[in-house]
């Protein structure tokens, strides 16, 4: 068993934590429980920093903004006498790039951080929860309390001959060094948006089938509206499917579906499977040991962070909720200062924002339509165009909307929604308005710099109660 910078334990070879899982997660827990004094376990299994740093967040955003150069150059003859040229000279060149960077930041905010952390120590192996307590690799890792921060993989979904097929994964699909002609992603999440505007940019021709709509999760407006630019760019989106089996032809994979009542064929190349993640809770030891799963499979927690198991907490995608990295590492820190100081600490995600970096983006915060009048709220929404924004008409883009919602009587916003090229770099304002408790007429009233995407949320906030065509600039 490996054994990095080892730091004592207590007399009797005890760990104050122990850690399982090295991934964004992991190391959130294991750097808050330093912090506070405590010797700790991490234990890793496979390639060290987890699913973020390797296969998800930083590869994916790199080359989605590799192909995103290729459409600003295609639409640049929106400016008179500006013309462009973008195109793809070598393929494997863009993949070996995102592999450069994926190693540089997992060298440097993983594996050299360790170091910097002398009560940390760093164990490579299988991790297993028993009677007697953790083992790794046949040995017992002795800890007061444990942290399970395992993470989570690829769901594969039950159609009928999937095991059959060599489908994709939003793994496998970023080290393919050759394009295929053609490519069907099964899921409309944001995983399948991402990543099918992505390949559809670079050339591929996209079919997104789906057994409910883009992003179901979303305001029906935005996705709505995301449905149509996609339809622009060539991606076909196929909703409201039924799916049949799915096997494979002389020309790649064919996909039976049923929609309105008809049996149809979907072809392509290549399927990728965008159909969720699936929490890493197999093989660990976590049920037998008496902790509850969720029917996803997830870890149960509570807002403490503290599974049914007496001493054990979860945190991260293992949990089957909120799976962005940044919730990971809020919710390991909370578990390993809940775990180490007597479970203090609550875990609030309620006003938690999130992207989807489509292009336009989509960012979220707060409660949508839906959801604030499911919980009975008495509510009231302003939707915007982004047309009516100055930063979009100078940037001859008027792609997207906002929407915000507010409780109809206290007029507090509760929720803003963006669609817009450059909608991510906005939303924690509304973020901050929502935590501060803020009415839409003190969001209408704050100063905002002019043509920027921002000015988008008090112009929304001006709708509530004026028409923003009738006002002059920064009115």
């Amino acid at each position: 068993m490996s054994d990095c910078c080892a730091p004592s334990t207590k007399a009797n070879g005890e760990y104050d934590l122990a850690v399982i899982g090295a991934g964004s997660a992991g190391f959130s827990a294991a750097i808050a429980a330093a912090e506070l004094g405590a010797n700790v376990a991490l234990i890793g299994h496979g390639v060290i920093g987890g699913t973020c740093v390797n296969v998800g967040c930083v590869p994916s955003k790199t080359m989605i903004r590799a192909t995103e150069t290729l459409h600003h150059a295609e639409a640049a003859s929106r400016f008179a006498g500006v013309r462009a040229e973008g195109r793809i000279t070598d393929w494997r060149d863009v993949v070996r790039q995102k592999d450069e960077l994926v190693a540089s930041l997992r060298q440097a905010k993983y594996v050299d951080l360790l170091p910097s952390y002398n009560t940390v120590a760093y164990r490579e192996g299988q991790a297993r929860l028993t009677a007697e307590g953790v083992m790794v690799n046949g040995e017992r890792v002795k800890a007061g309390k444990i942290i399970i921060a395992t993470g989570a993989a690829a769901a594969v979904p039950s159609i009928s001959g999937i095991e059959t097929v060599p489908y994709l994964t939003s793994t496998t699909v970023l080290e393919l060094e050759q394009l295929p002609k053609s490519l069907l992603i099964i899921g409309g999440g944001y995983i399948g948006c991402e990543l099918g505007q992505m390949f559809a940019r670079a050339g591929v021709k996209v079919t997104i089938a789906m057994r409910s709509r883009l992003l179901p999760e979303s305001e029906p407006e935005i996705t709505d509206a995301l449905t149509g630019y996609f339809s622009e760019e060539g991606i076909v989106v196929r909703s409201g499917l039924s799916y049949g089996e799915i096997r494979q032809t002389p020309e790649g994979v064919a996909l039976s579906v049923v929609t309105e009542g008809r049996l149809e064929k979907i072809s392509a190349e290549r399927v990728l499977i965008t159909t969720g993640r699936q929490p890493n809770t197999r093989g660990h030891g976590f049920a037998e040991s008496g902790i509850e799963l969720l029917a996803n499979g997830g870890v149960k927690v509570d807002d403490r962070m503290r599974t049914s198991k007496l001493g054990v907490y979860a945190a991260g995608d293992v949990t089957g909720r909120d799976q962005f990295v940044y919730m990971a590492a809020y919710g390991a820190r909370i578990a390993a200062e809940n775990a180490l100081n007597g479970d203090s600490k609550r875990y609030d995600a309620a006003v938690m924002p999130a992207v989807v970096f489509t292009d336009p983006q989509i960012a979220s915060v707060g409660l949508t339509e839906a959801e604030a009048r499911g919980q009975g709220i008495k509510v009231k929404t302003s939707t915007l165009k982004l047309s009516y924004v100055p930063r979009a008409l100078a940037a001859r883009d008027t792609r997207g909307l906002i929407k915000l919602v507010a409780e109809a009587d206290s007029r507090k916003l509760l929720g803003a929604h963006i669609l817009a090229p450059e909608g991510a770099d906005s939303i924690q304002t509304a973020t901050l308005a929502i935590k501060c408790g803020l009415t839409v007429e003190q969001l209408a009233e704050t100063i905002f710099p002019y043509l920027t995407t921002v000015e988008g949320l008090k112009l929304a906030a001006q709708t509530f109660t004026k028409d923003v065509a009738k006002l002059s600039c920064c009115a």
